[in-house]
């Protein structure tokens, strides 16, 4: 008996046609201001950049996904500096968005690649784990959160983005979307880079075409009205500006560095900061035969348990070895983590020596190198509620907000600093201060969690 070909359900095929009716509705949008000029750009390299909330994510999948259905068997990328960082961020838009109608999908939740009904592919890459995609001759990459990118990160996809590829009659294309930055940052500097500002009232959304601004606007404005400091000039304003009175001199071109697996004979310790309404962090430090500081894993979560923590702790901390796990000094939180099998000693918490310890280990010794580094990547999953308030979602993000308060003349006062956005560096510090006054060497493990 031949095999016939099984029927899509009623509902697969209302499903379908359902996203096709979406996609056209999209196709019919009408951009504004630094949105509309990307949609007829085919520049070598350009970045659409401005504060947080102006759709420029949007505008840029647009483009990409009216290319990849424009030209037959044509190459493309979506890229972002740590592929961990992409799921629950741009490719969830692209894929509620764009990749439905006629999309294949490869790769089941963390997706490799997408394919269209033209044999147009769009492939998925972290720059931390590029694999096959760099490889490859592309007729374009585009870039989300370009400002995570380094100089040489970018020069890097432009060699794949020449026009070798062939598939598009205006040659090879990088292109991306960035938030501001620091005033120096490389985008703001290189000259053959074409550079588009886009602006909230671009956003429809927002404000409507009388340019009125809507409900969702109203909400939108509210919550990047009340950031503060360089993140609210950044995300709100779209200002290329420096941080001031920050805390720690934090360079991202040396302090911060692409992942790697430590090596097994390093020294390591796991530092605690507890919260629930505010970010629960637990860090994972290795440190190097010359004393210097790795954080190479992180979580930084608001909304669960300390026991639910627990759990994750010790499914992530498998076969690895500890010298110590030192955390804040909660009772009820530390005797929660020892009921479940991570036995903690409290933190010194003076916050001037740990501040100063702190800053000793950043300041680039005689050997040209810092004696603290966070690697890229090392948050092991996004806090979306974090995300959405435009606030820091990792320690990283923290260091950029962590500053001196202002005395009434302007300048700094540095006897403490200010209590917001600083869990991330209350659990560096407490990890600095441990190292510095000397460690008891008493290993933790899964096999003997417990010491005393």
């Amino acid at each position: 008996m031949l095999a016939t070909r099984a029927r899509p359900t009623d509902a697969v095929m209302a499903g379908a046609w359902s996203a096709a009716r979406e996609l056209a509705s999209i196709r019919g949008l009408r951009f504004r201001g630094a949105a509309q000029a990307i949609q007829s750009c085919r520049a070598q390299e350009w970045i659409i950049a401005g504060p947080a909330e102006t759709g420029k994510t949007f505008a840029a999948l647009y483009l990409l996904d009216t290319l990849a259905r424009r030209y037959p068997k044509s190459q493309w990328a979506i890229i972002r500096k740590t592929r961990m960082s992409m799921d629950s961020t741009v490719l969830k838009r692209y894929r509620s968005t764009f990749a439905r109608a006629g999309v294949t999908v490869y790769g089941g939740s963390k997706p490799e690649w997408f394919d269209y009904p033209n044999g147009a592919r769009v492939w998925v890459a972290g720059l931390d784990n590029p694999d096959k995609v760099l490889s490859a001759e592309l007729d374009g990459a585009y870039v989300n959160q370009a400002e995570e990118l380094t100089l040489s990160d970018w020069e890097i996809l432009t060699t794949r983005t020449t026009g070798r590829a062939g598939n598009t009659d205006f040659g090879g294309m990088t292109f991306g979307d960035a938030n501001p930055g620091p005033p120096a940052h490389w985008i703001k500097s290189r000259s053959t880079l074409k550079l588009f500002e886009s602006r909230h009232e671009d956003n429809p959304t927002l404000y409507d075409g009388a340019g009125q601004i809507t409900v969702r606007g109203v909400r939108s404005m509210a919550v990047l009205d009340a950031l503060s400091g360089v993140r609210k000039e950044r995300l709100r304003w779209g200002r290329w500006v420096q941080a001031e009175g920050t805390v720690y001199a934090f360079d991202t071109a040396v302090h911060l560095v692409d992942h790697f697996d430590p090596p097994g004979d390093w020294r390591r310790i796991r530092v605690i900061d507890f919260g629930y309404t505010h970010p629960f962090v637990c860090q994972w430090w290795a440190i190097d035969p010359d004393g210097r500081m790795y954080l190479y894993r992180e979580i930084y979560m608001t909304g669960r348990t300390v026991k639910t923590h627990a759990e994750k702790i010790k499914t992530l901390s498998k076969g690895e070895t500890y010298e110590a796990t030192v955390s804040d000094h909660d009772a009820e939180d530390r005797a929660t983590l020892e009921e479940n099998g991570i036995h903690t000693e409290p933190a010194s918490k003076e916050v001037s020596p740990g501040i100063q310890g702190v800053e000793d280990r950043l300041k680039v010794a005689g050997d040209g190198r810092p004696r603290l580094f966070v690697m890229r990547g090392a948050l092991v999953e996004l806090d979306e509620t974090l995300a959405e308030a435009k606030v820091p979602t990792c320690t990283e993000q923290e260091f950029d907000v962590y500053a001196w308060p202002k005395g009434a003349n302007g300048h700094p006062v540095k006897d403490a600093p200010i209590k917001l956005f600083d869990h991330g560096m209350d659990a560096m510090r407490y990890g600095a201060r441990y190292l510095d006054r000397g460690p008891k060497r008493k290993l933790q493990s899964a096999a003997n969690p417990f010491y005393k």
